[in-house]
């Protein structure tokens, strides 16, 4: 049986990989732990291991770091505390496979730690762009890593122009996507009744990140966001921002909306109402990778600000703009007009969980696949 460990930061990473992981661990052939660290361990952010509790994964390792800071030596900071108690758990107990998604300092600080203990990394959602920080995160993690699945076949070709052995990459689609419609289990009008938002008005829904590099203007954009979506007949449901650099600001800049009643700010929601909210709402806008790659299996259509996402593939429901507010206000009337778009995602059919756990249970781990160079 091969052992499993998979390393999870974030509401957003588990969330996203919740149903793969159920089936990897519901596999004859797999046995699945998480590693779980950041904002999972933070009452500030919901204490969100209670979603990893519940789902009955077994947890092998909890790393707490400080996230009082929200600067760039912070992050840098606290990826060398998850490294260092990352290499000392794979030391230990010596998995046979680590899992990693997507693009964060959580899953980079894993990717070295089990590539110096010769041990085969399975990187997901690896080959797509964004122009910040994550990009050469995601492509650093992609380059330490020795199989991938990833959500696209231009996320492939990507990975293959990068010099990775194209048998070593395998098209599974995005696991976010699966069961993203039967997970939702609230109609609009009980969905929002929990939230006290009138269902009879347009609903929109806000998840703005900070971008590293902007971190000193996160709250000015953040302003200039609220700026853009505000209008006496809209009611706006925002979500906190994560724990990266500049993130206090936007909080700041939330909560002195939530205070005079132009947002209603949420900590955080579990899957199922994330789902249901990107569902029943009639504008998601923002900056979070969920606009880009799940909303579109709802048809839902998004408004996408700045540049954390702008150079990802996107369907005919995405609009993307600067973070100013006349451009925002005018591109959110724009959408909000034009209604639903058809159901269609480039990023996979939601079947992606059974494909990566088959090839977890199958893909030959011998030395070859730990040889790692590059195939030009």
């Amino acid at each position: 049986m091969r052992r499993v460990l998979y390393i999870s930061g974030t509401r957003a990473d588990f969330g996203l990989m919740r149903r793969t992981l159920l089936a990897i661990d519901a596999h004859p052939a797999l046995e699945l732990s998480v590693a779980v660290t950041g904002m999972h361990l933070s009452e500030q952010h919901g204490a969100t291991i209670r979603e990893i509790e519940e789902s009955g994964v077994s947890i092998a390792l909890r790393v707490p770091v400080p996230l009082e800071r929200d600067d760039g030596a912070q992050m840098a900071r606290n990826m060398a505390a998850m490294l260092a108690a990352f290499t000392a758990h794979l030391e230990q107990a010596r998995p046979d496979i680590v899992l990693l998604l997507g693009d964060r300092g959580e899953m980079l600080s894993g990717a070295i730690a089990a590539l110096h203990a010769n041990l085969p990394v399975v990187h997901v959602h690896g080959g797509e762009r964004s122009g910040t920080i994550d990009e050469p995160v995601r492509h650093a993690i992609s380059k330490l890593a020795h199989l991938h699945c990833t959500a696209t076949e231009a996320s492939k070709e990507r990975l293959v122009r990068m010099g990775e052995e194209p048998a070593h990459i395998e098209v599974t689609g995005a696991p976010g996507l699966d069961g993203i419609v039967e997970d939702v289990s609230m109609d609009r009008f009980a969905f929002f009744a929990q939230h006290n938002i009138d269902a009879a008005r347009p609903v929109v829904l806000l998840v703005f990140h900070p971008v590293h590099r902007n971190a000193a203007d996160a709250g000015n954009e953040m302003r200039e966001v609220l700026g853009g979506l505000a209008s006496p007949e809209r009611q706006i449901i925002a979500l906190m921002p994560n724990a990266d650099a500049g993130s206090g600001a936007i909080r700041s800049a939330l909560e002195q909306a939530a205070q005079s009643g132009q947002v209603r700010c949420l900590t955080h929601l579990s899957r199922p109402n994330f789902l249901a909210a990107m569902a029943h709402c009639d504008l998601i806008a923002g900056n979070s990778s969920a606009g880009i790659i799940e909303a579109a299996s709802f048809g839902t259509p998004v408004l996408d600000i700045g540049e954390r996402q702008n150079l990802r593939e996107r369907g005919p429901n995405v609009r993307h703009v600067r973070a100013e507010r006349g451009t925002i206000r005018d591109a959110a009337t724009e959408l909000l007009a034009h209604g639903r778009f058809e159901r269609a995602n480039l990023y996979g059919d939601g079947q992606a969980g059974g494909r990566i756990a088959q090839l977890l249970a199958d893909y030959p781990l011998g030395p070859e696949l730990l040889a790692k160079s590059n195939a030009y």
